[in-house]
């Protein structure tokens, strides 16, 4: 089963203001031994991390197709997706313990962040006719 696990940040610890070049240190090390280990165990689909909100846009159609353009969408919330993996595992139970280990990610002085992790399962489209 493929699962989608989304980090959600509070505006500003995310962009690392005040972090010692020790903490962001340990926390790039951190996310990158979650890859390494999601590559050994043949979990892993896919990984990003995703710009500050403020750089978001929402685009809609206007009624000749051409693309509206605005800020947002978070532009005004306290939280935020900061990154996300497409992991393939054997269950639910699996992508929460997963989830877990990210939420544990070190942050300043190595205190775990304990941020709130987002798990859905990635959807599949009907079969075509």
């Amino acid at each position: 089963m493929k699962f989608m696990v989304q980090m959600n940040v509070k505006k500003g610890p995310y962009q690392m203001a005040g972090w010692s070049p020790q903490d962001v240190t340990r926390m790039v090390s951190f996310m990158n031994q979650l890859e390494k280990d999601l590559k050994a165990s043949g979990q892993w689909v896919s990984a990003e991390g995703l710009v500050s909100p403020d750089q978001a846009r929402l685009v809609t159609a206007t009624d000749d197709g051409s693309p509206a353009v605005t800020d947002g969408p978070f532009a005004e919330t306290k939280e935020f997706i900061a990154g996300y993996w497409i992991i393939d595992v054997k269950d639910a139970d699996e992508a929460y313990g997963f989830a877990a280990r990210v939420s544990a990610c070190p942050g300043p002085g190595a205190k775990p962040l304990n941020m709130p992790v987002e798990v859905r399962a990635v959807g599949s489209a009907p079969a075509a006719d």
